[in-house]
């Protein structure tokens, strides 16, 4: 019998258009450790429909199609959503999408929710948290170390 979820997927999939499909797909091989799954082009080379594996998860991608109004965060001037990954090493991990082209939003720390943890833009727009779990913490201990945070956070003029 066809299982309704395929073998091998989460419930949710996150699908991400790219400018640049080839590329990104590279890119998130070296930064992130990716292995491609498969993709499908179409006539004219782009790509219509690519799986990778990230860990445990699968995202898809493809090119622009603007006429089908498929478009990536560079034509639109940013997204509104990011792309989460936990995994044993944030530092090493890190430092690997950094030197395959991705930015740093924010570097590396120890946050109060029991992560450590740092934020990236990849070179074709979309956004990426890391981290490594650290520490089981309850809700009240979560809330102190944002208490704490927030006391030393500088004041604005």
């Amino acid at each position: 019998m066809t299982e309704a979820i395929p073998k091998g997927y989460h419930t949710i999939t996150p699908y991400m258009t790219v400018r640049d499909a080839a590329r990104a797909i590279e890119f998130y091989k070296q930064a992130f450790g990716a292995v491609e799954k498969g993709v499908s082009r179409a006539p004219d080379g782009k790509i219509m429909h690519a799986e990778l594996r990230i860990g445990d998860s699968i995202i898809m991608l493809a090119d622009e199609f603007p006429e089908f109004g498929a478009l990536s965060p560079q034509t639109t001037g940013g997204t509104g959503m990011g792309l989460h990954i936990y995994i044993e090493d944030v530092d090493s991990a890190f430092d690997r999408a950094v030197k395959a082209g991705a930015t740093v939003e924010m570097p590396v720390n120890d946050m109060f929710w029991g992560d450590r943890y740092g934020k990236l833009a990849d070179p074709f727009g979309h956004k990426w948290s890391i981290a490594t779990h650290k520490a089981d913490l309850t809700m009240e201990e979560m809330e102190q170390g944002m208490k704490a945070m927030m006391q030393d956070m500088p004041k604005s003029a």
